[in-house]
């Protein structure tokens, strides 16, 4: 059995390690360079213990699987979480908290519930769609990022909340704007090796402490609308209208052992995980497609051939049928999952294959790696979305490779939301629009950035109005 520091790892200095190594957008992508040189198991020394890193797809599976009881997100992460103000929710929890908060969630994500709120999805998609036919009409470049973080913001407003936030139809100071610095600065200082942000405070990080305020301000609002409408219609204590109203009647339930903070924490958590993860998945979607022509056409046939002019909004029923639009998306979730690596903490002292991995140790684990190896998936680093359904996928294989969801008892539970607000806003965009353009500004393709997730740089896109549009 092996252990941790005896493990291969790239060279770093005495007692700071490979601190001055690390490029924070790029740390994901070293990794697995990294992985390529040292193998499937080496060691990263970023504080004052090495932390292994797992790159084999099974052994990151299986440490998924082990959660909650085998491991948690990092007790690092938790205090600096808390220390910026952040309430906890089930991203966070472990134990006995995250197995009361995750019945609470869901219960909210059952898709019944889900179906209810579709007609909110709806009107959101139509408003990113007069947002994008005003920029077409001018002749304007879209930036996707921002446009797509106010269409993932609104959609969780929507459905999550009943809020009517609306930031696609304003300018200015909207919550997204709030949101947007929350990651970024939660993933700096988990990777920092000192506090500096405790001693010398820098005017970032006093734009932090309000965006923090702002976003908990929201949220406390967002509550307590939803408790004046349940107590001014019991009936949505039976017949919830949004994903909060359902998380709101779980935790009155008796002893459900949910407080008022546990379900602000999660509000929270929707709002982050919700608007980063899915905007950069449609993101990076958009890009692959506009890459490769013949998959563009083929999903832009299928969604003309369904929805036709594409004036009607689609139905629940019809998004349901766009299947190689969904093929396209878990093909781009396993090119460029939005989540390229995991962190975890060892409950216990425990192993992983032939290494021992004590108490409290950080396991890094690699999401993507195996994802683009010819050795799991043949012609693994093209874009192929037919992979998804041929006899491989029937079959699962690239699905045992790919996990952009996690895996689990602790997979994401707004999966399937997920997927319904990609298929939503990429069917309007190919029913209404034609692509004439999806550059970056040096002309090259989108880098990948990390900041908690792996988000595009600088894609922008120019479209005109589809003609029987």
């Amino acid at each position: 059995m092996r252990s941790i520091a005896s493990l291969p790892g790239p060279a770093g200095l005495p007692v700071l390690g490979n601190v001055f190594q690390i490029r924070l957008p790029q740390l994901h992508r070293q990794l697995e360079q990294w992985a390529e040189q040292f193998g499937p198991f080496f060691k990263v020394k970023l504080g004052r213990h090495p932390t292994l890193v797992v790159a084999d797809h099974a052994l990151v599976a299986q440490l998924l699987r082990e959660r909650p009881e085998g491991f948690k997100r990092s007790t690092h992460m938790e205090r600096i979480a808390a220390e910026m103000g952040l309430k906890p929710g089930v991203f966070g929890a472990s134990g006995d908290d995250w197995k009361r908060q995750r019945r609470m969630v869901m219960a909210s994500f059952d898709p019944t519930h889900v179906r209810d709120y579709f007609p909110a999805l709806q009107a959101t998609a139509d408003r990113l769609h007069r947002r994008w036919q005003q920029a077409a009409r001018a002749g304007r470049a879209i930036e996707l990022q921002p446009d797509l973080m106010r269409y993932t913001v609104d959609t969780i407003a929507g459905l999550a909340f009943g809020a009517e936030v609306n930031t696609l139809e304003s300018d200015g100071d909207v919550i997204q704007q709030h949101l947007d610095k929350i990651f970024p600065a939660l993933f700096k200082r988990l990777v920092s090796p000192w506090p500096l942000w405790r001693w010398f405070p820098t005017a970032a990080d006093r734009r932090l402490v309000r965006s923090v305020a702002e976003v908990n301000h929201a949220v406390d609002g967002f509550i307590a609308q939803a408790r004046a409408r349940m107590q001014a219609d019991p009936g949505l204590r039976k017949r919830p209208r949004n994903l909060l109203e359902a998380m709101i009647a779980a935790a009155d339930e008796p002893d459900s052992g949910i407080t008022d903070e546990q379900v602000a924490g999660n509000v929270m958590t929707m709002l982050l995980a919700g608007e980063d993860t899915t905007a950069n998945t449609i993101a990076w979607m958009i890009e692959l497609l506009w890459r490769h022509p013949q998959a563009l056409a083929r999903a832009t046939a299928e969604v003309r051939g369904l929805l036709g002019d594409g004036r009607a909004p689609p139905t629940l029923e019809q998004i349901g049928q766009l299947d190689y639009l969904e093929a396209c998306a878990h093909e781009t979730m396993r090119l460029k999952p939005v989540a390229p690596m995991i962190g975890l903490e060892a409950l216990h002292d425990t192993a992983v294959a032939d290494v021992q991995v004590p108490r409290g140790a950080i396991v890094l684990a690699l999401m993507r790696r195996d994802s683009v190896s010819d050795a799991h998936l043949p012609e693994a680093t093209r874009f192929l979305p037919e992979r998804w359904q041929d006899a491989a996928a029937a079959a699962g294989q690239p699905k045992r490779v790919s996990m952009p969801f996690g895996a689990g008892p602790r997979i994401c539970p707004g999966r399937y939301l997920a997927l319904l607000e990609i298929k939503m806003a990429m069917a309007m965009l190919l029913a209404r629009f034609d692509i004439q353009s999806v550059d970056t500004p040096n002309g090259q393709p989108a880098g990948e950035w990390l900041s908690f997730t792996m988000a595009p740089v600088g894609l922008r896109m120019r479209l005109a109005e589809a003609a029987a549009a």
